[in-house]
């Protein structure tokens, strides 16, 4: 291996270190509410992160958390009265979703493996690949406002492409990690998938993140992770039968699913979306199940093309009766 290489090598190692070692301090902190530096020095030293039991320096912890607070806008503060306790800040906002509910359920779950070694082999997680090798690098440039020439070779192209982008925001759907980046060659919008990336570099090259780019927004309308602009966000009803209802109570499929109607076998769900592609197969996946019907009900074209799509798989699974 070239000296080039093992020095990418070993930072990418550092910075997946570092990145654990920001997501076990918000946790410790959060599940102890109130915690003094020397308590969260005891525990470092029996962390299974800390393989040499080594302690943890106070100019080390005051660096990681102003990581964190620069990298996931978690504060973590600090009460000087009655033995300078520290905390997180607004710590109600980590039940209410996104990155930090996200990080802090992971790590908890894996802290919690690694503690106790005879469960390891019975607990069984979805693997994401594509968040193996370039989510940290993708993370920091976007704390650092830095672009990243990638070289992305999509399941429609024989040969990859490399270009100059601004990531704006990642998101994870379906075991896949996913970059909102802006091209700096005509400033569009594209999602890409990390899986598909072949090499990717950080560049030195500064950008500033649009004041009025919301990445909520951006995917408000969207089922998943198609932002497909040709489908104009409208409003969907499906009528949903047998025991498929439970499935979309208890699992939503969009964040605008309402339950509008409810019968003895039936009910009739309602969304507004952009009804993509994704969307309707997504609807065929929960009509997979021999005792569900779904049947979209509005808009008219989205029912005619999901007849359609029915007839095509009846006309493809046509048994032909052989000659004797």
């Amino acid at each position: 291996m070239s000296k080039s290489r093992k020095t990418r090598s070993s930072s990418k190692s550092n910075a997946a270190t570092l990145f654990n070692r920001y997501v076990w301090l918000v946790d410790t902190i959060y599940r102890a509410g109130r915690i003094t530096f020397e308590e969260i020095n005891e525990r470092w030293q029996r962390s299974s992160l800390n393989e040499t039991g080594e302690e943890l320096p106070l100019k080390t912890f005051h660096n990681h958390k102003n990581a964190i607070q620069q990298m996931f806008d978690i504060n973590i503060e600090c009460n000087r009265k009655g033995g300078y306790f520290y905390y997180i800040e607004h710590a109600e906002d980590m039940e209410r979703g996104g990155v930090r509910t996200w990080l802090l359920n992971t790590f908890a779950v894996n802290h919690l493996i690694n503690e106790s070694h005879h469960l390891k082999r019975r607990i069984l997680f979805e693997e994401i690949p594509s968040g193996q090798r370039f989510l940290t690098q993708i993370i920091e440039a976007m704390r650092d406002n830095r672009t990243l020439e990638m070289s992305y070779q999509s399941f429609w192209n024989d040969t990859p492409r490399t270009f100059e982008a601004a990531p704006y925001c990642v998101k994870v759907f379906r075991q896949r990690w996913y970059v909102v980046a802006c091209s700096t060659s005509d400033d569009r919008l594209r999602i890409y998938a990390l899986d598909r990336i072949r090499e990717l570099r950080t560049s030195e090259h500064l950008f500033i993140l649009p004041d009025d780019f919301d990445p909520q927004a951006y995917f408000a309308n969207s089922f998943g992770i198609a932002v497909d602009e040709s489908y104009k966000p409208e409003q969907v009803r499906v009528r949903v039968s047998g025991i498929q209802r439970q499935y979309l109570r208890t699992l939503p499929l969009h964040a605008s699913q309402q339950e509008t109607e409810i019968m003895n076998d039936s009910s009739v769900f309602e969304f507004f979306l952009r009804p993509t592609l994704d969307f309707q197969q997504e609807l065929l996946t929960h009509a997979a199940n021999t005792d569900c019907q779904i049947e979209v009900l509005q808009p008219q074209w989205l029912r005619v093309e999901m007849k359609q799509i029915g007839l095509n798989l009846v006309e493809a699974h046509k048994i032909v009766g052989c000659k004797q």
